[in-house]
């Protein structure tokens, strides 16, 4: 059965001379591997450009239940990026991005509200004017709460230590090393405090001192570790590490 949807590529790769496999993240069904025949052959109506990474799509696609590769009929480019390709720092915000949602969401299902979070994401990062320097990190911590794992921010003056295990502040040092001191914890939680907000990114305008940034961001990509099942390290934020400072 044919069915119409959006569609934000994550990952693709080589399946023959003139073939590849695309995982595309979609509105209707979540996850999808597709296999685009012939689109690397020179008179394909389908141009292999618009499997990029983190491009918007409409999609018309076939779709089988349990089946390990869908195909697609049609394929249109959504929304053309006006500034992504042609800024070093929002390109690689976006090169993180897509590495962190590639290996955080396994679903392979509709998921309405984590999609719209991410597609409007992306539509954000292009127009906005703003400084990007904090976008990933603030990004990150949004995903959270549509992962289910976002930390119970329950900071005070009695609890001061953040116990990365456990996703919350308590009183005294836990008995592992998943954790933040006094001073990295009242950071978080402050950072925290920007990001409780249900609107999609609505936290932009948060503030923290670049020389602690990529120490957050070192923390959050460890809880993630800690509370998401399979999730591996990453590599793209060394490169942000390189182009933001």
């Amino acid at each position: 059965m044919l069915h119409s949807t959006k569609g934000i590529v994550f990952h693709s790769l080589k399946y023959s001379e003139t073939s590849i496999i695309v995982k595309i993240y979609t509105e209707l069904f979540g996850l999808q591997s597709y296999l685009i025949k012939g689109v690397r052959n020179s008179k394909s109506k389908i141009k292999p450009g618009l499997f990029q990474s983190m491009t918007l799509l409409d999609l018309v696609v076939y779709h089988k239940e349990q089946q390990s590769l869908q195909s697609v009929k049609e394929v249109h480019l959504a929304v053309p990026f006006k500034t992504i390709p042609f800024d070093i720092r929002k390109s690689s915000v976006t090169l993180f991005i897509n590495e962190l949602i590639y290996k955080a969401i396994r679903e392979e299902e509709s998921n309405p509200d984590l999609f719209g979070f991410v597609w409007n994401t992306f539509l954000l990062l292009d127009e906005t004017e703003e400084s990007v320097t904090f976008f990933h990190i603030l990004f990150s911590l949004r995903l959270m709460h549509h992962l289910g794992i976002f930390p119970q921010n329950n900071y005070s003056a009695r609890f001061r230590v953040f116990n990365m295990r456990e996703g919350l502040f308590q009183p005294n040092i836990p008995g592992h090393p998943y954790y933040l001191d006094p001073g990295n914890s009242l950071l978080f939680h402050n950072l925290l405090a920007t990001c409780d907000g249900r609107d999609a990114m609505n936290c932009v305008s948060a503030k923290i001192k670049p020389e602690t940034r990529d120490q957050m961001l070192e923390t959050i990509l460890v809880y993630y570790q800690l509370h998401l099942p399979g999730f591996k390290g990453l590599q793209s934020h060394h490169i942000l590490h390189d182009v933001l400072a």
